[in-house]
C-alpha cells in the first residue's frame, strides 16, 4: 500500500500500520528503488512487516506492482525524504532494522553534506532501533563506504558485525550494474549498542484547531499586485509564492512553500469572506499537510501580510 505523509501518525505505530501482524519486527529500507530488494528478502521472513521509503515517484509505483507481484500483503511504501520519516513517523526503539542498498554517493568535492549516511543519520537511527537492531548498508562505493562507517563509529552507538550481504542486495538493479562493471560491493551490519535520545517532529494532534486567524479587510482589499513574500525564523522559513482569488466565492488563496528541518511542504492558506463582514484566514486541508509550527507560520504570514494591506484581526490561533 502507497501512504501519503498524512496517512501516518507522529509518530506511529507498527501495530496501527500493520493489524494483520501487530506483533512483527518492522524492518525499514531507505530508497528502495524499483523494489527488488524486499521482493525476494521478504518472501524469506514472512513475519515481518515491511515500510520502505524512496524519493522518486516513479519508483514508488515501480515496486508496488512488484510487491503485489510477490504477494507481499504486509508491505507500506511512500514518498518522502528518509530523515523525515525517521524523525516523524518512526516511535524510538521500534524497529529491528534498517536497510539502504546503494545509497547516492555523491562523489563531487563539496557535496558531502547531502549524504544520508552522516553522524546525525546514524544517532537517528540508533534511537529508533530497539534492542539488537541493526543497520544494514550495502554500497559499491569504497569511499562512501568507509566514510560512512567513520560517522557510524563517531556516534557511539553501534558495533560492527562481520557479516556477507544478503543475496537480495546483490540482484537489485544497482547492484546488478556495478557487478557487470567488476566493481566489488561493501556490505556492513551495525548493531545499536546505545539509544540517543532524539525527539521527532513537532506535529499537531487531530482534533486540534485548524490554524485561523479573524480579520477584517478594507472595502477596497485585493491581492491583485501580489509578489512573493519570505518570512524567515530559526526554525522555519515560509514563502508565500502566489495568491489566487475564488471564480465564484469572495475568497483568495495563497500558495504557501514551507521548509523546516527535515520537512518540507506547501499548503494553501485561505482568506474567506463571511456574513458578518469579517474574513476567515485558515490553513486549508487539501493536499494533506500536517500542521507543524512552519505551517502555523504560514497563517501567521498571511495573517501580517493581510495587516499590512489595511487588515484590522480580532482572533488569533495559531
Amino acid at each position: 500500500m502507497i501512504l501519503r505523509l498524512s496517512d501516518f501518525r507522529f509518530p506511529d505505530s507498527g501495530a496501527r500500520l500493520f493489524p494483520e501482524n501487530p506483533d512483527g519486527d518492522v524492518v525499514l529500507e531507505i530508497g528502495f528503488g524499483d523494489g527488488r530488494f524486499w521482493a525476494e528478502q521478504g518472501p524469506l521472513e514472512p513475519g515481518v512487516n515491511y515500510l520502505g521509503v524512496e524519493l522518486s515517484g516513479v519508483s514508488l509505483l515501480k515496486a508496488q506492482r512488484r510487491l503485489r507481484a510477490a504477494g507481499l500483503g504486509n508491505a507500506h511504501l511512500t514518498k518522502m525524504p528518509a530523515m523525515t520519516l525517521l524523525r516523524g513517523v518512526v516511535a524510538p526503539r521500534s524497529l529491528s532494522r534498517i536497510v539502504v542498498n546503494f545509497p547516492d554517493p555523491w562523489p563531487k568535492a563539496g557535496h558531502e553534506e547531502h549524504r544520508l549516511l552522516r553522524e546525525e543519520f546514524f544517532e537517528l537511527a540508533a534511537s529508533r532501533l530497539r534492542e539488537g537492531g541493526e543497520v544494514w548498508i550495502t554500497t559499491d562505493h569504497e569511499e562512501y563506504f568507509g566514510f560512512a562507517l567513520e560517522h557510524a563509529a563517531r556516534t557511539q552507538a553501534f558495533e560492527a558485525l562481520e557479516a556477507s550481504p544478503p543475496a537480495a542486495a546483490l540482484r537489485t538493479k544497482y547492484a546488478l550494474k556495478w557487478q557487470e562493471l567488476g566493481l566489488m560491493v561493501n556490505h556492513a551490519r551495525l548493531r545499536v549498542t546505545r539509544h540517543p535520545n532524539v525527539s521527532g517532529l513537532d506535529v499537531q494532534n487531530e482534533g486540534e484547531n485548524v490554524p485561523h486567524a479573524i480579520v477584517t479587510l478594507p472595502p477596497d482589499f485585493h491581492l491583485g499586485d501580489f509578489e512573493k513574500t519570505v518570512a524567515r525564523t530559526p526554525a522555519f522559513t515560509v514563502v508565500l509564492l502566489d495568491a489566487f482569488r475564488h471564480a465564484t466565492r469572495d475568497q483568495w488563496a495563497l500558495l504557501a512553500h514551507v521548509e523546516e528541518r527535515d520537512l518540507t511542504q506547501e499548503a494553501l492558506v485561505s482568506v474567506t469572506r463571511r456574513e458578518d463582514g469579517s474574513s476567515l484566514v485558515r490553513l486549508e486541508r487539501f493536499g494533506g499537510p500536517i500542521v507543524t509550527p512552519g505551517l502555523k507560520g504560514a497563517v501567521e504570514a498571511v495573517t501580517t501580510l493581510l495587516e499590512g494591506r489595511g487588515a484590522t484581526v480580532s482572533h488569533r490561533a495559531y
